[in-house]
């Protein structure tokens, strides 16, 4: 395992920089002694809040460029010149994903070659992680998760971080790649987009504690996933790097909760019942969806020392306060 010897002065390359997981681990580096550099495709929205609410944005050296175009890739190794490079670029968003398969498809998967043929035409020293996602599992046959059960995914972007996740095998294998791609279950925190579940709903409870709104819609209450802290995560991610090979590792807490109970602490944190401010919305469902998912992180507590810190609860509490922080603030309405 590095230590802050070893790692100081060190150089990493992070695309998706912007988003929840780039932004944890670019305090994470930077903690750690690293200089570190995101790839941004500028299209004009304000993508660094996330940044700038960790207190990094000004730490990060911004390179423009976009993980579909391969050019982009190869200028950002050559004025970066990082010993690690973090693959977070994605559409990340599975419901969109079905009327977006194609943008899905280039963003999400075949972004994953670019990056790796990147290194290989430039220096295969680099070492590379990969944003694998537990919803390349689809409906799982086994009640537990792990590195070795089937894939099965249900959405075009379960496929296409299966095709990802498969290219980063091929390339350690075929190329002697230092590669590693984390299955990551769903993982949160105050930073999550506003259009994913769980942030939908602590923004929602935040909106009905301050007498913003009465009532939030929402699609499947019974879909049970394994849900962590995005904070801790970046942990067990940086940790597959120090090693001395690549591999293929699932990150999860090994608990499973319900949509519905993720709306019962949210409410119950504000002191409300979520009961009197929940609807179901048909038209919200997913057109194939997952009904449970549960991860097996074993073999990361093995061989990388990693375990969650954060419990659901604590998970559930951070994300309403810093929503009810930012409607006191003024930052949202």
């Amino acid at each position: 395992m590095a230590n802050a010897e070893t790692t100081q002065g060190r150089r990493a390359l992070i695309t998706g920089v912007t988003g929840q997981d780039g932004a944890y681990l670019s305090r994470l580096l930077l903690e750690k002694g690293y200089r570190v550099h995101g790839l941004v495709a500028r299209r004009g929205s304000d993508a660094l809040w996330r940044l700038r609410e960790l207190g990094v944005a000004g730490e990060v050296k911004l390179l423009t460029g976009d993980v579909t175009d391969i050019s982009s890739l190869l200028r950002a190794l050559e004025q970066a010149q990082p010993a690690e490079l973090y693959n977070f670029a994605a559409q990340s968003f599975v419901d969109k994903s079905w009327d977006l398969p194609a943008v899905t498809a280039q963003v999400t998967g075949m972004s994953v070659v670019n990056a790796l043929e990147a290194i290989r035409c430039t220096d295969p020293k680099i070492r590379f992680y990969q944003a694998s996602s537990s919803e390349i599992f689809g409906p799982a046959r086994t009640p537990m998760q792990d590195e070795t059960t089937a894939f099965h995914p249900r959405s075009p972007y379960g496929v296409a971080k299966a095709f990802g996740h498969l290219m980063t095998i091929n390339y350690r294998e075929s190329h002697g790649l230092h590669a590693s791609s984390g299955i990551l279950f769903n993982h949160e925190s105050p930073l999550r987009g506003i259009e994913f579940v769980t942030r939908k709903i602590t923004f929602g409870v935040a909106r009905i504690k301050r007498g913003k709104q009465q009532k939030i819609q929402l699609g499947n209450l019974e879909a049970k996933r394994d849900w962590g802290f995005a904070g801790d995560y970046v942990e067990a991610i940086w940790r597959m790097l120090q090693q001395p090979k690549g591999d293929d590792y699932v990150i999860a807490t090994g608990r499973s909760a319900s949509v519905r109970d993720f709306c019962r602490i949210a409410f119950a944190h504000a002191g409300l019942d979520y009961e009197r401010h929940v609807e179901v919305d048909q038209s919200l469902l997913r057109r194939a969806d997952i009904n449970a998912l549960l991860g097996n992180a074993a073999h990361a507590k093995q061989a990388l020392g990693w375990s969650p810190k954060t419990s659901l609860e604590e998970l559930v509490a951070m994300m309403v306060d810093a929503d009810l922080a930012r409607i006191d603030k003024g930052a949202i309405a």
